[in-house]
């Protein structure tokens, strides 16, 4: 069965009242529909999910469609649990034509970008003859842990695509959902078929060019960065990454990971760990560090603020605040003992009035977290971190961002 023809707006949005005021249905948080990546040797096996358009806290109308075409094809929704993914069919399809008929002809450029992927599906399962089941509609009810391939790329979307704010969203357990996989390109390959068929494929020269293996694929493999990005290697920004527009990520010792990334434009020359957060303006230098989550910063995610230097080489496990310089070289970590004299401890006051510390030569590098306008240096005569009130500016070459 299918939806009967709408051939109105009106009616379109008395059919969408009545989709919605079924019982126990459910607005979800997030939905899409993706085509997945199957595993070569278990087509159960889920490797991969690509999402054209992700839908975070929007469109519901649509959401009511793709539930109702569901409903309509002989799949029973469950609303009961966080998240439902199910396989396309072409009654599904069919039915979703048939529900979004009054938009049919505007579905183009920006406009309808739900209805212009069932007009593509339409045509690739009508006209073209593909396989339905490589295609799945994924809907999140409430943001829980991931339980499945598809809600994890569904977030990871949500984030690189700045729908939802880093730090902002529940990843646990999606690393224990998602398989280390051989990447070839934007192509996910089983190990176990490598294995498998390893003599064959190097025999007959078709052994593929393996560019990584991992659970995370990289970012450019299903993001389109805006006009004034830079990212100068691919494999330098995972998967769930977020950059600003006017962010430059450089080859050599860059990397950001998912969950991380930056609010402005930023040069990036270093490491920007996971859940880590870099402010408009400030410069990671080349082979900097700033630590993650599980790598010595006790489980608080770090954020650095706007127009900060990290130096090369140096490595930041606090957060920092706007108008900062850690010194090439120069660890800041929690436990970091760092001098400060009295009359660089007024300025560094006068900086920050609401900081309540007491005054002291030394503080531990905690103690002087998320401050603005400090300037970390490591005195040459004696070896000692030592802490001024920061005098020079930030700023980054327009030109270049």
């Amino acid at each position: 069965m299918v939806i009967d023809k709408i051939e109105s707006v009106e009616e379109f949005k008395n059919f969408i009242e009545e989709v919605e005021s079924q019982e126990g249905y459910r607005k979800p948080l997030a939905f899409g529909i993706c085509r997945i990546d199957r595993g070569q040797l278990n087509t159960e096996k889920i490797l991969q999910a690509t999402y054209p358009v992700v839908n975070w806290s929007e469109n519901y109308g649509s959401a009511a469609v793709f539930i109702a075409s569901l409903q309509k094809s002989g799949v029973k929704v469950d609303f009961s649990g966080s998240e439902f993914s199910v396989d396309l069919n072409i009654d599904f399809i069919k039915s979703a034509m048939n529900a979004f008929a009054p938009f049919l002809s505007e579905a183009q450029g920006d406009a309808h970008k739900n209805v212009q992927v069932i007009k593509h599906l339409n045509e690739l399962f009508l006209s073209q003859g593909v396989d339905s089941s490589n295609y799945r509609v994924t809907f999140l009810w409430a943001d829980e842990a991931p339980k499945s391939v598809e809600a994890v790329y569904l977030k990871l979307y949500a984030l690189s695509l700045a729908k939802v704010e880093l730090r902002s969203i529940n990843l646990n357990g999606a690393f224990g959902v998602l398989e280390n996989v051989a990447w070839s390109g934007n192509m996910p390959i089983e190990l176990a078929w490598l294995r498998e068929n390893e003599i064959t494929l190097k025999l007959d020269g078709m052994y593929p060019e393996i560019t990584a293996v991992d659970k995370f694929p990289r970012y450019l493999a299903h993001i389109i960065p805006a006009d004034n990005t830079r990212i100068l290697d691919s494999a330098k920004v995972r998967m769930g990454a977020q950059l600003s527009p006017g962010t430059t990520v450089m080859p050599g010792a860059s990397y950001i990971n998912f969950n991380a990334g930056t609010t402005g434009p930023v040069m990036v020359e270093g490491r920007i760990s996971s859940s880590a957060i870099v402010g408009s303006g400030s410069d990671v230098g080349g082979g900097a560090s700033i630590l993650g989550v599980l790598s010595g910063t006790d489980g608080n995610p770090i954020s650095v603020g706007q127009n900060t230097l990290l130096g090369a080489n140096s490595v930041t496990g606090i957060p920092l605040g706007d108008g900062c310089i850690v010194d090439a070289g120069v660890a800041i970590l929690e436990g970091t003992k760092v001098a400060i004299s009295d009359k660089e401890l007024q300025k560094i006051k006068e900086a920050n009035p609401e900081w309540k510390a007491q005054d002291k030569k030394v503080y531990k590098g905690r103690e002087l977290a998320g401050l603005n306008g400090i300037h970390f240096r490591r005195d040459s005569t004696t070896g000692k971190v030592v802490a001024f009130r920061s005098t020079r500016e930030v700023k980054l070459n327009e030109e270049l961002h």
